[in-house]
């Protein structure tokens, strides 16, 4: 699900409509706001991108953007 490219770990998840990726943005962001780690992402109808790199570490992909990706898939299951 989680692809790292161009120093960043990104990942595409669709739902059934708005309102539903809409609630999965906002549990993500309870989330990356208890780890003090946001992430770059988009939304479009139901369609989330996700994109997670470590700022305080030059941009590149770290422990804490693995470790955001796995808080974010326990939501999808």
């Amino acid at each position: 699900m989680w692809t790292e490219k161009d120093n960043k770990l990104t990942a595409e998840f669709q739902f059934d409509d708005f309102l539903s990726a809409f609630a999965f943005m906002t549990k993500v962001a309870m989330i990356a706001e208890k780890m003090d780690h946001h992430p770059n992402w988009s939304n479009v109808y139901n369609k989330v991108v996700i994109e997670l790199s470590t700022h305080d570490a030059g941009g590149i992909v770290t422990d804490r953007d693995h470790q955001l990706a796995k808080e974010i898939d326990k939501l999808l299951k």
